[in-house]
Protein backbone atom coordinates (compact mmCIF):
# COMPACT_ATOMS: atom_id res chain seq x y z
CA UNK A 1 0.00 0.00 0.00
CA UNK A 2 1.12 3.26 -0.72
CA UNK A 3 2.23 5.46 2.33
CA UNK A 4 2.31 8.61 1.06
CA UNK A 5 -0.74 9.75 2.53
CA UNK A 6 -2.51 13.09 1.95
CA UNK A 7 -3.29 15.09 5.35
CA UNK A 8 -4.71 18.43 5.72
CA UNK A 9 -5.22 20.48 9.25
CA UNK A 10 -8.19 23.10 9.84
CA UNK A 11 -7.74 24.63 13.32
CA UNK A 12 -8.74 28.31 14.11
CA UNK A 13 -5.40 28.75 15.65
CA UNK A 14 -2.51 29.71 13.19
CA UNK A 15 0.26 28.73 15.92
CA UNK A 16 -1.33 25.64 16.99
CA UNK A 17 -1.96 24.63 13.51
CA UNK A 18 1.39 25.27 12.87
CA UNK A 19 2.63 22.76 15.72
CA UNK A 20 0.51 20.29 14.75
CA UNK A 21 1.88 20.60 11.14
CA UNK A 22 5.37 20.23 12.80
CA UNK A 23 4.04 16.97 14.98
CA UNK A 24 2.62 15.39 12.38
CA UNK A 25 5.14 16.15 9.88
CA UNK A 26 8.02 14.34 12.77
CA UNK A 27 6.00 11.41 13.08
CA UNK A 28 4.98 10.86 9.34
CA UNK A 29 7.91 12.71 6.88
CA UNK A 30 6.56 11.07 3.98
CA UNK A 31 2.99 12.27 4.13
CA UNK A 32 1.77 15.52 2.26
CA UNK A 33 0.15 17.66 4.89
CA UNK A 34 -1.37 20.92 4.19
CA UNK A 35 -2.56 24.09 6.72
CA UNK A 36 -5.96 25.05 4.99
CA UNK A 37 -7.78 28.37 6.83
CA UNK A 38 -9.52 27.47 10.06
CA UNK A 39 -13.31 29.07 8.95
CA UNK A 40 -15.81 27.15 7.58
CA UNK A 41 -16.09 29.56 4.37
CA UNK A 42 -12.60 29.48 3.22
CA UNK A 43 -12.56 25.56 4.38
CA UNK A 44 -15.67 25.03 1.95
CA UNK A 45 -13.87 26.37 -0.97
CA UNK A 46 -10.66 24.76 -0.39
CA UNK A 47 -12.65 21.22 -0.94
CA UNK A 48 -13.95 22.15 -3.35
CA UNK A 49 -11.67 23.15 -5.69
CA UNK A 50 -8.87 20.30 -4.44
CA UNK A 51 -9.49 16.57 -4.39
CA UNK A 52 -10.42 15.08 -1.17
CA UNK A 53 -7.74 14.23 1.35
CA UNK A 54 -7.20 10.74 2.95
CA UNK A 55 -7.24 12.41 6.81
CA UNK A 56 -8.50 15.69 8.35
CA UNK A 57 -7.11 17.07 11.65
CA UNK A 58 -10.33 19.50 11.59
CA UNK A 59 -10.43 21.22 15.15
CA UNK A 60 -14.17 21.35 16.26
CA UNK A 61 -14.32 24.89 16.92
CA UNK A 62 -13.67 27.12 13.58
CA UNK A 63 -13.53 31.18 13.54
CA UNK A 64 -16.88 31.71 11.76
CA UNK A 65 -18.64 28.63 13.28
CA UNK A 66 -17.70 24.62 14.10
CA UNK A 67 -17.34 21.24 12.64
CA UNK A 68 -20.60 20.45 12.18
CA UNK A 69 -20.80 23.71 10.08
CA UNK A 70 -18.32 22.02 7.44
CA UNK A 71 -19.00 18.96 7.43
CA UNK A 72 -22.54 19.14 6.79
CA UNK A 73 -21.59 21.24 3.85
CA UNK A 74 -18.68 19.19 1.94
CA UNK A 75 -19.34 15.63 3.36
CA UNK A 76 -15.36 15.10 2.95
CA UNK A 77 -14.96 11.44 1.55
CA UNK A 78 -11.89 11.28 4.80
CA UNK A 79 -11.25 9.95 7.72
CA UNK A 80 -11.28 12.83 10.28
CA UNK A 81 -9.43 13.35 13.24
CA UNK A 82 -11.10 15.74 15.67
CA UNK A 83 -8.92 18.29 17.68
CA UNK A 84 -10.35 20.42 20.76
CA UNK A 85 -9.04 22.12 23.67
CA UNK A 86 -11.76 20.48 26.22
CA UNK A 87 -13.69 17.12 25.71
CA UNK A 88 -17.01 18.55 25.62
CA UNK A 89 -18.14 16.47 23.07
CA UNK A 90 -19.01 12.36 22.84
CA UNK A 91 -16.19 12.41 20.65
CA UNK A 92 -15.34 8.82 22.37
CA UNK A 93 -18.50 7.25 20.36
CA UNK A 94 -17.15 8.16 17.03
CA UNK A 95 -14.84 5.51 17.33
CA UNK A 96 -17.44 3.16 16.24
CA UNK A 97 -16.66 5.06 12.59
CA UNK A 98 -12.91 4.95 13.03
CA UNK A 99 -12.66 8.61 14.47
CA UNK A 100 -10.60 9.46 16.66
CA UNK A 101 -10.14 12.62 18.69
CA UNK A 102 -7.01 14.48 20.07
CA UNK A 103 -7.35 16.99 23.10
CA UNK A 104 -5.30 20.40 22.93
CA UNK A 105 -2.69 20.68 23.52
CA UNK A 106 -1.69 17.84 21.35
CA UNK A 107 0.65 15.05 23.32
CA UNK A 108 2.75 13.64 20.90
CA UNK A 109 2.30 10.12 22.20
CA UNK A 110 -1.55 10.55 21.52
CA UNK A 111 -1.01 12.06 18.25
CA UNK A 112 1.36 9.34 17.35
CA UNK A 113 -1.28 6.22 18.48
CA UNK A 114 -4.03 7.78 16.45
CA UNK A 115 -2.26 8.08 13.49
CA UNK A 116 -1.24 4.28 14.14
CA UNK A 117 -5.36 3.71 14.62
CA UNK A 118 -5.71 5.00 11.64
CA UNK A 119 -3.02 3.48 9.10
CA UNK A 120 -4.33 0.43 10.93
CA UNK A 121 -7.82 0.71 9.90
CA UNK A 122 -6.61 1.75 5.97
CA UNK A 123 -4.83 -1.36 6.00
CA UNK A 124 -7.46 -3.24 6.64
CA UNK A 125 -9.37 -1.84 4.03
CA UNK A 126 -11.68 0.38 5.72
CA UNK A 127 -13.44 2.73 3.74
CA UNK A 128 -16.36 5.13 4.49
CA UNK A 129 -19.92 3.07 5.33
CA UNK A 130 -22.97 4.64 4.23
CA UNK A 131 -24.08 6.03 7.03
CA UNK A 132 -20.82 7.64 8.20
CA UNK A 133 -20.88 10.90 7.79
CA UNK A 134 -24.67 10.72 8.65
CA UNK A 135 -23.68 8.85 12.37
CA UNK A 136 -20.85 11.78 12.57
CA UNK A 137 -23.09 14.70 12.14
CA UNK A 138 -25.61 13.49 14.31
CA UNK A 139 -23.23 12.84 17.09
CA UNK A 140 -21.67 16.80 16.59
CA UNK A 141 -25.36 17.71 16.27
CA UNK A 142 -26.40 16.43 19.63
CA UNK A 143 -23.47 16.67 22.22
CA UNK A 144 -22.93 15.50 25.56
CA UNK A 145 -22.11 18.57 27.26
CA UNK A 146 -19.56 18.35 29.72
CA UNK A 147 -17.68 21.35 31.24
CA UNK A 148 -14.14 21.68 32.92
CA UNK A 149 -13.67 20.41 36.46
CA UNK A 150 -10.27 21.54 36.92
CA UNK A 151 -7.25 23.02 36.24
CA UNK A 152 -3.47 21.74 36.07
CA UNK A 153 -1.38 24.57 38.38
CA UNK A 154 2.40 24.77 38.03
CA UNK A 155 4.63 26.53 40.20
CA UNK A 156 8.99 26.41 40.54
CA UNK A 157 8.87 22.78 41.92
CA UNK A 158 5.78 21.13 41.75
CA UNK A 159 2.25 20.95 40.67
CA UNK A 160 -1.31 21.07 41.62
CA UNK A 161 -5.59 20.85 40.54
CA UNK A 162 -7.15 23.58 41.03
CA UNK A 163 -11.07 23.03 41.27
CA UNK A 164 -13.06 25.52 38.44
CA UNK A 165 -15.96 25.91 41.83
CA UNK A 166 -12.43 27.38 44.03
CA UNK A 167 -11.97 30.19 41.33
CA UNK A 168 -13.68 33.69 41.84
CA UNK A 169 -13.09 34.69 38.19
CA UNK A 170 -10.70 34.83 35.55
CA UNK A 171 -9.27 37.77 34.09
CA UNK A 172 -6.73 38.70 30.70
CA UNK A 173 -4.23 41.13 31.39
CA UNK A 174 -0.69 41.85 30.02
CA UNK A 175 -0.93 39.43 27.24
CA UNK A 176 -1.93 36.37 30.35
CA UNK A 177 -4.20 34.66 31.62
CA UNK A 178 -5.15 34.55 35.51
CA UNK A 179 -7.40 32.12 37.57
CA UNK A 180 -8.64 34.08 40.65
CA UNK A 181 -9.26 32.46 43.91
CA UNK A 182 -11.77 33.65 47.00
CA UNK A 183 -8.20 35.05 48.88
CA UNK A 184 -7.16 36.79 46.27
CA UNK A 185 -4.43 34.32 44.98
CA UNK A 186 -3.41 34.53 41.04
CA UNK A 187 -2.70 31.16 39.38
CA UNK A 188 -1.01 31.79 35.39
CA UNK A 189 -3.55 29.67 32.61
CA UNK A 190 -2.12 28.67 29.14
CA UNK A 191 -5.67 29.34 27.54
CA UNK A 192 -7.40 32.26 26.41
CA UNK A 193 -10.89 34.00 27.64
CA UNK A 194 -12.45 32.55 24.23
CA UNK A 195 -11.64 28.90 24.79
CA UNK A 196 -12.09 29.33 28.76
CA UNK A 197 -15.77 30.29 27.98
CA UNK A 198 -16.17 27.39 25.50
CA UNK A 199 -15.20 24.86 28.63
CA UNK A 200 -17.18 26.71 31.79
CA UNK A 201 -20.64 25.96 32.65
CA UNK A 202 -22.69 28.97 31.76
CA UNK A 203 -25.09 28.54 34.37
CA UNK A 204 -22.00 29.75 37.04
CA UNK A 205 -19.70 31.68 34.88
CA UNK A 206 -20.43 34.84 32.52
CA UNK A 207 -18.26 36.72 29.73
CA UNK A 208 -18.58 39.89 31.45
CA UNK A 209 -16.72 41.61 29.13
CA UNK A 210 -13.53 41.07 26.84
CA UNK A 211 -11.21 40.89 29.71
CA UNK A 212 -13.08 38.95 32.51
CA UNK A 213 -15.32 36.29 33.30
CA UNK A 214 -16.99 35.79 36.16
CA UNK A 215 -18.06 32.87 38.81
CA UNK A 216 -21.86 33.92 39.88
CA UNK A 217 -20.84 33.14 43.65
CA UNK A 218 -17.82 35.81 43.39
CA UNK A 219 -20.52 39.02 43.06
CA UNK A 220 -21.19 41.00 45.78
CA UNK A 221 -23.92 43.33 44.36
CA UNK A 222 -24.56 44.91 40.68
CA UNK A 223 -24.92 48.61 40.11
CA UNK A 224 -26.81 50.54 37.55
CA UNK A 225 -24.19 52.78 35.59
CA UNK A 226 -24.64 55.92 33.23
CA UNK A 227 -25.77 55.26 30.04
CA UNK A 228 -27.25 51.78 30.78
CA UNK A 229 -24.25 50.27 32.01
CA UNK A 230 -23.49 47.80 34.61
CA UNK A 231 -20.92 47.85 37.61
CA UNK A 232 -20.54 44.60 39.35
CA UNK A 233 -18.49 44.42 42.52
CA UNK A 234 -16.89 41.05 43.24
CA UNK A 235 -14.73 39.29 46.29
CA UNK A 236 -11.79 39.15 46.25
CA UNK A 237 -12.40 42.70 44.72
CA UNK A 238 -10.28 43.02 41.98
CA UNK A 239 -7.79 46.12 41.44
CA UNK A 240 -10.09 48.16 38.65
CA UNK A 241 -13.94 48.51 37.62
CA UNK A 242 -15.91 45.64 36.39
CA UNK A 243 -18.14 47.41 33.72
CA UNK A 244 -20.82 45.55 31.66
CA UNK A 245 -21.81 47.54 28.18
CA UNK A 246 -25.48 47.96 27.83
CA UNK A 247 -25.37 45.47 24.54
CA UNK A 248 -24.28 42.56 27.69
CA UNK A 249 -26.36 44.29 30.26
CA UNK A 250 -29.74 42.25 29.26
CA UNK A 251 -27.67 38.62 29.25
CA UNK A 252 -26.31 39.33 32.45
CA UNK A 253 -29.95 40.41 34.15
CA UNK A 254 -31.14 36.76 32.66
CA UNK A 255 -27.69 35.09 33.65
CA UNK A 256 -28.55 36.18 37.17
CA UNK A 257 -32.17 35.28 37.25
CA UNK A 258 -31.43 31.73 35.72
Amino acid sequence: MNNILNAVIIEDEIPAARLLHSMVHSLRPEWNIWIIPGNVDDAVKWFASHEHPDLIFLDIHLTDGDAFDFLSVVKPKSAVIFTTAYDQYAIRAFSVNSIDYILKPVDEKRLSDAISKYESLRSQGWMQSDNYMETLLDALKHPEKKYRSRFLISGADKFWPLRVEDIAYFYFGGRTTFAVTPNGKEHILDLTLNKLEEQLDPSQFFRVNRQMILNIDAIDRAVLSFKGKIKVMVHPPFKSDITISEGRASAFKLWLNY
